[in-house]
């Protein structure tokens, strides 16, 4: 393959302490070992709806959870398991929403797409393409105006990047400098479209130059330059310089959702991105370099799997909302 075409390749920008690299294997694994588990329920039907997996691109909500801080925003689309489990949701109520249960985050309502936590600062979880854009422009304003030093983290993919409500974002962030950072997840492929086909602008991270917004591409598939490009944006952020923009490279190792058999791209392209770039074990790479040994890995696998069995029989065994739900969360009262 064209090493030029492979995400992030040959880049890397250290800077990670080997605490912060346990912590990120950690997260990294239970997202993925939870994604995983959630694609068997949705083959089994215990799931229903729309599902989008995280399986690939896991080093960049990690890398950049570990450079933000305790009242930063969060807003994503609907590829948005591993944002709420990074954010620190508990497992078993995502789980539990995804099932449909009265125990999820969204009391069985919302499932795979439409999930909060006002605890955590995370705010969806959108399946409009591209429409959580300007929400995550209304938290930067909120923060500017009550005088915080706190950030708002804008999620969105490629195939979102030239909606019309980005540049409208764009424009307004870049006008009263309000501390947003827009994350473009460049997983390569849109709903059965590349990158490629789909978007004029072939630099991304440039989108953001005519309103003066500061931009930069990162390997998505390293949690250390993930990490190092985070720190930056959200520093630029709480500086009161205004937006930034960070394009992710990355690569989503499943179909766009799980209804996509993914028939646009050979099977061999996966596989050798998941041989060569996996940034799970990047980072098992780097912990082995620092003298982690092999039974320290296995305990956290283990553990990971202890937590993603018992997210499941959670789930599994909650029940199913009354239907009086139907009924709430529907309109505001005075």
């Amino acid at each position: 393959m064209d090493e030029s075409k492979v995400p992030g390749a040959g880049r890397n920008d250290p800077g990670l302490t080997t605490d912060q690299l346990k912590q990120a294997y950690y997260d990294m694994l239970l997202i993925r070992r939870f994604e995983e588990k959630a694609g068997q329920l949705y083959g089994m039907g215990l799931i229903g709806g729309f599902c989008h997996l995280y399986i690939g691109q896991e080093a960049v909500v990690v890398g950049i959870e570990l450079a933000q801080k305790p009242g930063d925003k969060v807003i994503t689309s609907y590829r948005d398991h591993g944002q709420m489990l990074a954010a620190g949701m508990d497992p078993r109520g995502v789980m539990a929403e995804l099932t449909g249960r009265e125990t999820g985050y969204s009391h069985g309502k919302g499932g795979s797409m439409h999930m909060f936590s006002r605890e955590k600062n995370f705010y969806g979880g959108h399946g409009i393409v591209g429409a959580q854009v300007a929400l995550g422009l209304g938290l930067a304003f909120a923060n500017w105006y009550r005088g915080t030093d706190e950030v708002s983290l804008t999620y969105f993919g490629e195939g979102a990047s030239n909606q019309g409500q980005v540049y409208e974002s764009f424009n307004i962030a870049a006008l009263h400098k309000l501390p947003c950072v827009f994350i473009i997840e460049n997983n390569r492929y849109g709903m059965g479209t590349s990158v490629e086909r789909a978007s004029a602008s072939k630099e991304l991270w440039r989108n953001g130059e005519p309103w003066g917004i500061p931009g930069k591409q990162v390997d998505g598939m390293d949690v250390e330059a993930v990490y190092a490009a985070a720190q930056e944006a959200i520093t630029h952020c709480r500086e009161g310089k205004g937006p930034y923009l960070l394009e992710m490279s990355t690569y989503r190792y499943r179909g766009h959702s799980m209804s996509d058999p993914a028939k646009y791209r050979q099977r061999s392209e996966v596989d050798e991105i998941r041989q060569t770039r996996d940034p799970i074990e990047h980072v098992r790479k780097l912990l082995t370099e620092a003298g982690v040994d092999e039974a320290a890995f296995k305990a956290v696998e283990d553990k990971v799997k202890a937590v993603v069995a018992d997210a499941t029989e959670f789930a599994k065994t909650s029940p199913e909302p009354d239907p009086s739900e139907l009924y709430t969360d529907v309109l505001v009262g005075e």
